[in-house]
């Protein structure tokens, strides 16, 4: 699987995650810590639902908190790649329904969070470009810097799964 985590240009974020909406958060395994080092991001018992792109052994949650792991490449995604993003986004939509607290996240926190964190964000009434306009200011201005990920927002998840199955 094809991940970002070894581009050198792209820089660890600030923080481990942020929250994009009340309750919605949009994190990653990896923070520059305040020395400037990279640092492991862990989860513990933070967030009631964390639903991870890229999974990383030791970097949490903690036994109890529910997980849903849906591991894709920061890159192009088949159908059944893109059915389980639109998966995550509808459980992440029902758990912040339902009052709970929800991390997306992936290597940074960036690309593939932001794809479920973007298409969850429509989901509940804002435009593609609101969507992507309140990640990157909420999270970082390198959040959703893989321009395939905003196309298939700008596209609409659903519509080109519908056309894939066509």
């Amino acid at each position: 699987m094809r991940t970002r985590e070894s581009q050198p240009d792209v820089p660890a974020p600030d923080s481990p995650w942020d929250e994009i909406e009340p309750g919605l958060w949009m994190g990653g395994h990896e923070v520059r810590g305040p020395a400037g080092r990279v640092e492991p991001v862990i989860v513990h018992r933070q967030f009631d639902l964390v639903q991870t792109l890229l999974r990383l052994p030791g970097h949490g949650p903690d036994p109890g908190v529910e997980h849903q792991v849906w591991p894709i490449p920061d890159g192009p995604l088949d159908g059944t790649q893109l059915a389980g993003v639109i998966r995550l986004a509808e459980a992440a939509c029902e758990a912040l329904d339902a009052g709970r607290t929800v991390l997306v996240r992936c290597y940074h926190g960036y690309n593939r969070s932001g794809l479920v964190v973007g298409h969850a964000l429509m989901r509940r009434g804002r435009s593609a470009e609101a969507a992507i306009r309140l990640i990157r200011s909420r999270r970082s201005s390198w959040a959703l810097h893989n321009g395939l990920f905003v196309d298939y927002l700008r596209a609409g998840l659903a519509r080109m799964l519908e056309e894939l199955a066509e």
